[in-house]
């Protein structure tokens, strides 16, 4: 699934090739992809806005278009393409939508757990996502203050997208590895220069995969360079780059995990 800087990624690459076209029409291959609102009310409504511009919100790609928003998650092998000139139907195209200029935007998902919201106000969708990592809100004193009120493990609290927008299983993996933290360290116990240590290193692990486009770890992503620094991601049985142990995998609630057990000891 892709996370932040994936996403980010995608949202600057499509940014230029459809802000400011206008949407002629929309083909819906599969029902299920649309969660709101009805395949008919969606193509009627959709026809003829205008893209205004092309942002993110956590995991979620989004299109700002003249009456409406257009919010599209990924999940597990979702793709969006903006192609120009002509273009012939794929196997595992989903949604296509004809734009002016000869453009066409479409969005493939081989697995179909992919999803497609046309909302008037985005916050329907978006309102219950906590912070942005990269944002104001997201600093030291407030990750404290949530952790310390917090009794949950570290991994399932930094994923769960309530808690912290964008976020994932590499990125987390990373950060934790990076602040010398275990991934079953109960937040609680974090303290206050740990908390430090921790929002220093989600900030950096992010702004580093957004400066290498992301992580291409699978067939669907194409681009991203940041698997080749990762630090313990996908990583299980070899050596930790800081100390040389053999990095570990265990399940987290039902989530592979990465960590060096010699870096990331489990205190208490």
């Amino acid at each position: 699934m892709p996370e932040l800087p994936e996403v980010e990624t995608i949202a600057y690459n499509l940014r230029p090739a459809l802000t400011g076209k206008i949407i002629l029409s929309s083909d819906l291959l599969w029902k299920r992809t649309l969660a709101v609102p009805s395949p008919r009310a969606f193509s009627r409504r959709i026809r003829g806005q205008k893209i205004d511009g092309v942002g993110r919100r956590g995991k979620f790609l989004f299109l700002t278009l003249t009456g409406y928003t257009l919010l599209i998650h990924l999940r597990m092998s979702g793709d969006l393409l903006a192609i120009l000139g002509g273009y012939q139907r794929a196997r595992h195209d989903r949604l296509i939508l004809k734009l002016t200029e000869d453009t066409t935007f479409v969005f493939s998902d081989p697995r179909k757990f992919g999803r497609v919201w046309l909302v008037s106000d985005p916050q329907e969708v978006l309102g219950r996502l906590g912070p942005e990592p990269l944002g104001d809100e997201f600093t030291p004193d407030w990750l404290i203050t949530q952790l310390k009120s917090c009794r949950q493990r570290l991994k399932p609290l930094l994923v769960d997208q309530e808690f912290l927008a964008g976020l994932g299983n590499i990125y987390t993996d990373e950060a934790l590895h990076a602040s010398k933290l275990h991934p079953l360290r109960k937040a609680s116990d974090i303290s206050l220069g740990q908390a430090g240590d921790l929002w220093q290193a989600i900030r950096m692990v992010l702004e580093d995969g957004i400066r290498k486009n992301g992580a291409s770890i699978d067939w669907v992503y194409r681009g991203g360079d940041y698997q080749n620094q990762f630090r313990v991601y996908g990583r299980q049985g070899q050596p930790c780059p800081v100390c040389g142990n053999k990095i570990e995998k265990i399940f987290v609630a039902q989530r592979g995990t990465h960590f060096c057990p010699a870096c990331q000891r489990l205190e208490g």
